[in-house]
């Protein structure tokens, strides 16, 4: 624990100015930015005595080690520098609004020669059009199948839309009139196109001229006698008012509007937003942020407004948007939210008529999503801190873990042998920082060589890191976090390493590393850091079998009550790090399966093995070829195609192949049909997926 004194800015060297500041903890990481109307006074605040500080105020200035700032000229900019800097270096205390989901939307890929309609979640896609977030994707497909009727545009997938294409059959929904069936040539790309705008403008709002001009046409069909033609319009104008009946309308004057509603306590708070587009609420989200200091309303205000549409441009942006607090000083986040729409924004407090009276039911739904939030994660702050303190009791910690770290090896029958790191901190997931590793030093199955193996990689990866980190090079002036700039260079607060800020890959240690395994690992992973020269990070091992805790060096394990918070936290650590790791495994065995004789020539990419194949038809063919005839593929020279043609005379060709639906033996598997097999299935890899992409392999 830091004494906020020791790195104190002497007196008159902060400016008083707008800008933007940075604490930073022991490991120069970046733990909380912040900006300010004057940088003086801001500062100040947190060099006051620790008994008047917020609880978690005086947390972050204790573990912080120093105190940078950038002068900026207007608020605007500083509004600006500090998102881009939360975005940037995730910090810890910052106020972070966080969600169980991500919203769906209903999205119209207009970027496409036929455009979609589909549900998306995630990040938005330049070229397509967004409605919502509603709060259930159901929702979305309940609304898409009444408007389909009327507007029949292609929702199908792209594989879906070849099949067809290629067979000159549409899928059921081009039968049954719910898809007007492009992919067959039914309507022309423009005529596809119309329909799929028609669609937008319905969902943005414009929906009573539309419905007006077909309740004309219904009346034309009748006076024609064009009874069944009468009859289908009647039945689309029910469609269309059915859909439209799901979001009443809120605001007579067909507003476009977002309103946004705050609920807190002392510890947490929930934002509620409505999306109001053409009168009706189009969407709804929510967010639930812990207060990680004294923050007021407007503080959490302007925090959500650059979570909101720190992404978004245009029309993203509303004209109006309602809160039930002003940031202080609103101005610049006003001129912000202006530049970010490209026209004015109106920020302000509803106070009276049907604004208000909507506000107040967002409040409602804001109190009981905090109500829910408290219900659902019942002392979860406690909980993960009580398990902790029970971690540290059992082991015989100094303190609680904050940061812990978990590995586990994988492998079939010895075959690539892999091994997963993954990290908790104050008892949560911080996915960012899984890592993922191949096991090198040997081939064959041995746990405790390869736990040994992978300890030693990582800690000496993070001794690298801290002596390129770790130390201070202006001495006292260095420490305290301000110096004088040069004339001619933008007034920065802190002379310090060449350094970002942001996170490392092996930069942090933890305070207790966890093996999945028994005695044999944890005397693996403690004599590797015993050999690193490192004596301050615990060690201990969760067995399988009984649930034991095992500690280095002794005889009988640690046995934690089976109800404990603390084995609890323990057992979600190691099956997280069984996952990552086996999902890595398979994987990497998955790869091996498909791989070829084209897959070991140096230097070659995807792109590259994709056009050859497409060229020569098959790798057969590709093998026969002389490198004259290589060299005519485009992005192929003459040194590369006498590459390939080397390493494709020495490769053995594979064994054949069987068709498995006739027996049939083919005479070579490069030249197999889809449907055969040479060789063990791929086994698809399923189970977090998406977290596989986000560990780094070392």
């Amino acid at each position: 624990m830091a004494d906020p004194s020791s790195y104190r800015p002497k007196p008159g060297q902060i400016p008083d100015s707008p800008g933007v500041y940075k604490f930073r903890d022991e490991h120069r990481r970046v733990i909380y930015v912040g900006k300010a109307k004057s940088l003086r006074q801001r500062l100040a605040s947190y060099f006051q005595d620790l008994a008047n500080l917020h609880p978690r105020t005086r947390t972050m200035v204790t573990t912080a080690t120093s105190v940078e700032w950038t002068v900026v000229s207007t608020e605007v900019e500083a509004l600006q520098l500090e998102y881009s800097w939360i975005k940037e270096y995730d910090p810890r205390f910052n106020v972070k609004y966080r969600d169980d989901k991500s919203y769906p939307y209903l999205a119209v890929t207009m970027n496409e020669e036929f455009p979609r309609v589909q549900v998306m979640r995630g990040h938005k896609k330049k070229g397509v059009r967004y409605f919502g977030p509603y709060g259930h994707a159901w929702a979305i497909r309940d609304t898409v199948d009444l408007l389909l009727r009327v507007f029949p545009v292609r929702t199908c997938s792209a594989g879906v839309f070849k099949n067809a294409s290629r067979t000159g059959r549409p899928c059921l929904l081009g039968y049954i009139g719910k898809c007007s069936a492009p992919c067959v040539g039914r309507v022309s790309p423009e005529e596809h196109r119309g329909l799929a705008e028609e669609f937008c403008d319905f969902m943005a709002g414009r929906t009573g001229t539309y419905i007006r001009r077909q309740e004309q046409q219904m009346l034309q069909a009748a006076e024609e006698m064009e009874y069944e033609r009468a009859a289908r319009l009647r039945d689309d104008i029910d469609a269309l008012r059915k859909a439209m009946e799901k979001s009443a309308v809120v605001l007579a004057d067909a507003t476009d509007a977002d309103l946004m509603a705050v609920a807190e306590d002392e510890l947490e708070a929930a934002v509620q937003i409505f999306h109001v587009r053409g009168g009706r609420v189009r969407g709804q989200r929510g967010w639930v942020t812990d207060k990680v200091e004294a923050v007021t309303t407007g503080d959490l205000v302007e925090h959500a407004l650059q979570q909101l549409y720190g992404e978004e441009t245009g029309d993203s942006v509303p004209r109006e948007v309602l809160v039930p607090a002003l940031p202080e000083p609103v101005e610049p986040v006003q001129e912000w939210l202006t530049a970010r729409r490209g026209s004015n924004v109106s920020l302000r407090i509803p106070q009276r008529g049907d604004k208000k009276a909507l506000m107040e039911t967002v409040q409602r739904n804001a109190l009981q999503a905090l109500a829910l939030h408290k219900t659902r994660r019942a002392s979860d702050l406690t909980t993960r801190s009580r398990a902790l303190e029970e971690i540290a009791g059992a082991l015989g910690l100094d303190s609680a873990p904050l940061r812990v770290e978990c590995y586990d090896i994988s492998h079939l029958q010895g075959d690539d042998v892999v091994a997963s790191m993954v990290v908790f901190e104050d008892g949560l997931q911080r996915k960012s920082e899984y890592r993922r590793f191949q096991i090198k030093g040997f081939a064959g199955q041995d746990d405790v060589r390869s736990m040994h193996e992978v300890i030693t990689r990582r800690f000496r990866r993070y001794l690298v890191e801290k002596e390129k980190t770790g130390e201070w090079t202006d001495g006292e002036d260095a420490a305290s976090g301000a110096s004088e700039p040069p004339a001619d260079a933008p007034l920065s607060g802190g002379t310090f390493p060449e350094d970002d800020g942001r996170p490392k890959r092996f930069a942090y240690p933890p305070q207790l590393v966890v093996v999945d395994g028994g005695r044999p690992q944890v005397a693996a992973a403690q004599r590797a850091l015993d050999e690193l020269g490192i004596d301050d990070i615990a060690v201990c091992g969760l067995a399988k079998r009984l649930e034991e805790v095992w500690l280095p060096g002794e005889d009988d394990p640690v046995v934690l009550p089976r109800s404990s918070e603390s084995l609890y936290l323990l057992q979600r650590i190691r099956d997280e790090a069984h996952r990552f790791a086996i999902t890595y495994q398979r994987a990497k065995r998955a790869k091996r399966f498909r791989s070829g004789p084209l897959d070991d020539v140096p230097g070659l990419g995807e792109s590259r093995k994709q056009a050859l194949i497409k060229h020569f038809g098959s790798v057969k063919r590709l093998r026969s070829a002389t490198i004259d005839q290589i060299c005519e593929v485009p992005g192929v020279g003459r040194k590369t195609a006498e590459t390939i043609a080397v390493a494709l005379a020495q490769a053995t060709p594979a064994a054949p192949a069987v068709n498995t639906a006739t027996g049939e033996i083919m005479e070579d598997d490069e030249d197999a049909a889809p449907g055969t097999t040479a060789g063990p299935a791929e086994e698809p890899v399923t189970a977090g997926a998406s977290d596989e992409r986000r560990g780094q392999e070392t």
